[in-house]
Order: structure tokens, then sequence, then C-alpha cells
């Protein structure tokens, strides 16, 4: 069964790249993705599916140069209507809906402090299909400097709701978990008790976090990684730069910034025992 993702859920990461073969050679190279180029001959740019053990995780995309960045989309029912109502809530639109071929309806805005984000109207591509697994999308999550008005502002953007679980603050999606328990993974909530996750994690779809010394708010993309160490030293080894690391009492992370100045994190799950 195919991973499918109901309104309000962010179900699909991409980056686009002044060079995308030399995105394709480090992504491959660190991640282990193929690649399809999906860009019919003749088109002004081109448009990589990633792909991890044959199922979609990302993309990769033709950009310019200063605008190297991963972006977060959220999947909506119908791109126009959300495009109408996400602008009435405050959003400002970047790009209108367009279809992407026979795989869906995007559009391009930015929150009310100036944070971009995407939405996705599925239609042959359903989103993210590998996903949590070493070398798939883990989260996203919204740095931040005004939690509240950001807070706000997505909760009557998508119905989100925020809750700070100790290590965190946690956006949820109501109803997200039994989606995926009625779908994908019957044992969901068997699963996360047994790692003693906080309550309502099921349906947890994104997180929140400060921005820092003279970061801009943004849409920040994390990537699950088996071994953090390892990813550091091929990471740099194919021409990134390792920003910062650090160990919480649940993951092990890297802040990496890619070859043409993407950055993103690398987490590898380490959950408490005992």
């Amino acid at each position: 069964m195919q991973r499918t993702y109901p309104q309000g859920v962010p179900c699909w990461v991409d980056t686009e790249q002044p060079d995308v073969e030399a995105a394709k050679k480090f992504y491959g190279g660190l991640f282990g993705w193929t690649f399809e180029d999906v860009m019919p001959p003749g088109a002004p740019g081109r448009y990589l599916i990633a792909r991890l053990d044959g199922q979609e995780v990302g993309g990769i995309g033709s950009g310019s140069e200063g605008t190297t960045t991963w972006n977060t989309y959220i999947a909506v029912d119908d791109a126009d209507a959300a495009v109408n109502r996400l602008a009435a809530a405050g959003a400002k639109v970047l790009s209108p809906p367009a279809d992407a071929g026979e795989g869906g309806r995007s559009a391009v805005l930015a929150d009310p402090q100036g944070v971009v984000f995407r939405i996705w109207q599925a239609k042959r591509r359903l989103g993210a299909q590998a996903v949590n697994q070493p070398g798939a999308w883990n989260f996203s999550d919204l740095h931040t400097s005004e939690r509240e008005p950001a807070i706000a502002f997505y909760e009557n953007a998508f119905g989100w709701q925020v809750d700070d679980v100790g290590f965190g603050l946690m956006i949820r999606r109501p109803g997200y978990g039994d989606h995926l328990e009625a779908t994908i993974y019957p044992d969901i909530r068997k699963r996360q008790t047994d790692f003693s996750a906080p309550p309502g994690f099921e349906d947890a779809i994104a997180w929140i976090g400060d921005t820092a010394a003279n970061e801009p708010p943004h849409w920040h993309v994390t990537f699950t990684v088996a071994d953090r160490d390892q990813t550091v030293l091929d990471a740099e080894r194919l021409g990134a730069q390792v920003l910062s690391q650090e160990d919480t009492g649940w993951t092990r992370q890297a802040l990496i910034r890619d070859p043409q100045g993407a950055e993103f994190t690398a987490s590898q799950f380490t959950p408490p025992t005992g």
C-alpha cells in the first residue's frame, strides 16, 4: 500500500540547486539515492525524483545562485482553494497554483513572518514513500523567533495543534495517527508505546524550534541516518561543511551545509532504554 497524506500534513521535500548534477552526486553518495529526471526534453529546467530502494524520498530541481535551500510541502486537497484560504489567513502568495505535469498541483507561499512553504495537491505523485528510515526524510521543523504568532497562523491555516512535550514543541495534525493506523501502520500506537513516546505522538507531523543567532526563520529539513558520525565523515568527504553536532536524549544530530549551500540536519535515532 502506498503512503498517502491527509490535508495539513507535510508530504514532500525538495531542494533547488544551481548545479543539479553536482547535487545528484552529493546526495546519491551521502544517502544512497538513485534519480529519475522527470522533465521532458527541451524543458527550461530539470527536476529529479530521488529514490531510496526504489521508493520516492524527495526531489532535486534547478535553482539559481544564492537560493539553494531545502523546501517543505504541505498536503492539501485543493491547491486553488487552499491558496485562497491561506491568503485570507495572512499568507503571501509567491507563486500561484500550477500543475507539475501529471504528478500534482503546487503553489509557493510565505507565512506572515516571511517563512516560505509550499503546498501540494497530489495526483499521480502522492508524496514521500520512504520516510523515517536511514537515508530518508525524517521530519521538518519550523525555526522561528516569534513562536506565538507562528503557532496561531499554522493552527488556523492547517488545523494544527502544538504541544510542549518537554524536549520540544510538537506539531500535531489531529487524526493523522488514525489515518496511519488505517493505512500503512496498523501497529503504530503499540510501536510508540514500546519506546515511551509522549501522548499524541502518533499525530506528530513537525516540530517548532528557535532560530539561531543571525538565522532567518525558515522550515528546516531533517533526514534519518543510521550512524551520525559516519554521515559526518561521508558529508565532509563529499564536499559538505559540518556546522555543528549535538547529542540529545533521543537523537545524535549534525547540522550540515551541502556543497552548494543548502542546510539540513542528519539525525540518528537513539531512544532511551530501560
